[in-house]
């Protein structure tokens, strides 16, 4: 046989190698041809390479951009998403090894003796040996297939930390600001009623006033004083949350009260279909379904022999000064096949694990799908009926405010008691809380709604594409 026989029958054998095992397509899901709560959509493929864009920007608030910045730099969750990417593309990485021939290399020297000949030998051997295991069944091209979706989906796990982190701060900076309004609200009707005690006590002692109406004024001054102080408990509470939001402890940090200055923003009723492709979420069980597809022909390629091709050569002599010279030279050279004759069902169980795993990823897949709907729907009909609720609570309200003012107007030209002033005043409040509670929810709806479609409105720029860049 030539020297040359390996390489000819290696390079023969690479040539008709195959992939075993299935390949990947994405399993269909059922799709409605549209929103229930909105107008008609295309069929789209999730994209969570695409940017996100400072969406919290519509609300137009400069603290809460800034507080949205430091989520960005210091948001613990999202170091933890980015270190757990790293590691995820350092294995795919990892993974195409295994396509490379290994070389390693050895210097030596040893003293020996041999009793019954009473003589002391030395030995010096340099050497360089390398194999490879030519990827036959394509498993190694299965684990580097699985390695890059492994690497994709934490990528996309990651987007979808940084898209949470984001909401939460928006979500709790905005109930922060709802509690400033009601605290505003209370405080200002304290106020009010500490008038009205004032004229009460004065009508008392002009005897034009029972000693009734006193009590009555104080109870409710009291009482709109605790519902006041009782909302310092959620403030603190959401303070202390956008703290470690912003990676800081809670006693360094704090947020003064201040005028709202969010807006409203107008979200569009008729969604495009981009924003639901860019759910991260969706966008990982996708490519976790391909990396478990990849597994299943890994485990198949378990059942084929494998082919090693091995190579190594050097130097050995007993004496420094003639130790690299051709007539010490040594080398090796030649193919191995080997294949696992009995395991006692062990590939047959990997086999069965793999399609089960693979099983599991598409219900997965399935299922993260039906969550995106549902949730887009879920805030599509909260901003729908809020909008209508927040309508005819302001009727209500500017109603309850037109009741107060003849009431009180009664009570001074002495045709009703002070109770019926307690009870106009009492309603009037409750529907300023509602209204200030309902425009919080609306706030709270449009944010969740931005995080079902993932993310904000930007649209990448022509051939942006690839793994999301760490921030």
């Amino acid at each position: 046989m030539s020297r040359n026989t390996p390489f000819f029958l290696l390079a023969a054998l690479s040539l008709a190698a195959c992939t075993v095992g299935p390949d990947y397509a994405r399993p269909s899901v059922e799709i409605p041809a549209a929103f229930k709560e909105a107008g008609s959509w295309k069929v789209g493929e999730p994209r969570d390479h695409l940017p996100r864009g400072k969406w919290w920007e519509i609300f137009g608030d400069p603290l809460l951009n800034e507080l949205q910045e430091q989520v960005t730099s210091a948001n613990q969750n999202v170091r933890i998403a980015e270190a757990q990417f790293r590691q995820a593309r350092a294995l795919a990485q990892a993974s195409q090894a295994g396509a490379f021939p290994s070389v390693s290399g050895g210097l030596s020297a040893a003293r020996s003796h041999a009793s019954s000949a009473g003589q002391v030998a030395t030995s010096h051997t340099f050497s360089l040996s390398a194999s490879w295991e030519a990827d036959l069944w394509g498993r190694v091209r299965r684990q580097v297939e699985a390695g890059e979706a492994g690497a994709q989906a934490s990528a996309a796990d990651l987007e979808a930390v940084r898209l949470s982190a984001h909401a939460a701060m928006a979500q709790n900076y905005l109930l922060l600001r709802s509690a400033d309004t009601q605290k505003r609200l209370l405080d200002d009707t304290v106020a009010a009623y500490e008038k009205s005690l004032q004229l009460i006590r004065n009508r008392y002692a002009a005897g034009v006033a029972a000693r009734v109406d006193v009590i009555q004024a104080q109870t409710q001054l009291k009482a709109t004083q605790a519902q006041s102080i009782d909302l310092g408990v959620q403030r603190a509470q959401l303070e202390h949350a956008i703290a470690v939001l912003c990676g800081k402890t809670p006693a360094s940090f704090a947020i003064a009260t201040a005028p709202n200055r969010v807006v409203f923003p107008a979200i569009p009723t008729g969604v495009p279909s981009e924003l639901l492709e860019r759910r991260p979420d969706i966008a990982a069980a996708e490519r976790r379904m391909a990396a478990a597809n990849a597994q299943i022909g890994i485990a198949k390629s378990a059942f084929f022999p494998s082919l090693t091709l091995s190579a190594s050569g050097g130097y050995q002599s007993e004496s420094l000064a003639n130790w690299l010279t051709l007539p010490n030279r040594v080398w090796s050279l030649g193919p191995a096949i080997a294949q696992n004759l009995f395991d006692g069902g062990l590939r047959r169980a990997q086999n069965e694990q793999a399609l089960a795993a693979f099983d599991a990823s598409v219900a997965a897949y399935r299922l993260a799908v039906l969550g995106g709907f549902l949730e887009v729907e879920d805030n599509l009909a909260a901003l729908r009926i809020l909008e209508q609720e927040a309508g005819v609570q302001d009727e209500a309200l500017q109603a309850a405010r037109e009741s107060l003012a003849l009431t009180i107007n009664q009570y001074k030209a002495g045709t009703v008691g002070y109770l019926n002033v307690v009870a106009a005043q009492a309603t009037a409040l409750a529907g300023e809380r509602v209204a200030t509670d309902i425009r919080g929810r609306r706030l709270n709806a449009g944010v969740l709604l931005v995080k079902a479609l993932g993310g904000g409105w930007q649209m990448p720029a022509p051939g942006d594409e690839g793994l999301p860049a760490l921030r």
